[in-house]
């Protein structure tokens, strides 16, 4: 069986037409894996399964994935380059640490909470096979050693309070990774608000000042969107 890969290099050789079709039936199979992963669970969640779940047959899903474990190993890469783009990002738009880091963590709570990248799928690292999982650890450890530099240049600048940076970082991961716990798409705040508020939370700890509020804080929705409300 021929091994699909998620380089970009790979993709070049095929027509963006082409591409841009494969890349929206993976899109849709990750969405139904991650729902099955939030609701079953990794282990328990099967390639028959996530095939239903997408509407493929059981072919036409091992075109795309030849495990769950490869599938796995996608939803975490295309997460980790989605957060290690917005540490370039923040770099690119403001000079102030306060403000790289607030667009960094917004980032990252969006990224997690989105449902293609498939939310608790993150962070089932020690679910892949030990050749997988080093390469998942070594682009987490670069984009965490990221999220670090920024707030000792921070701490440099006088910008934010003179605290270790591999702790704080590794606070502010724990604290936003586990959003996912109990964050309910239906419920009454999207994705995009618990970012925001999640990262104006933990910038404003850390800070020598407070923070200026540039924009308008996002409204909260008064009525939920379904019939279970989030947990919060």
């Amino acid at each position: 069986m021929v091994r699909k890969t998620n380089s970009r290099s790979h993709r070049a050789l095929v027509s963006p037409r082409r591409a841009r079709r494969r890349d929206q039936q993976r899109d849709a199979i990750l969405r139904a894996a991650a729902r099955l992963f939030r609701e079953r669970g990794f282990a328990e969640t099967g390639m028959r399964d996530i095939a239903d779940a997408a509407g493929l047959s059981a072919a036409n899903l091992y075109h795309y994935f030849n495990g769950k474990h490869e599938l796995l190993v996608y939803c975490q890469d295309r997460a980790l380059d989605r957060m290690l783009d917005s540490v370039a990002a923040a770099r690119r738009a403001s000079r102030s640490a306060t403000d790289r880091l607030r667009i960094v963590l917004t980032a990252h709570v969006q990224t997690l909470l989105d449902d293609i990248e498939g939310a608790t799928a993150h962070l089932q690292v020690e679910s892949l096979p030990p050749a997988q999982r080093n390469v998942i650890v070594k682009k987490r450890d670069r984009y965490e050693h990221a999220l670090r530099r920024i707030i000792a240049e921070g701490t440099a600048s006088g910008e934010l309070v003179h605290l270790d940076p591999a702790i704080v970082a590794r606070a502010m991961l724990g604290a936003m990774n586990w959003t996912v716990t109990w964050f309910r798409r239906e419920g009454p705040d999207t994705a995009d608000t618990v970012g925001e508020v999640i990262a104006r939370f933990l910038t404003r700890g850390i800070a020598s000042r407070t923070p200026a509020v540039t924009r308008p804080f996002p409204a909260r929705t008064t009525t939920p969107r379904g019939k279970g409300a989030a947990r919060q």
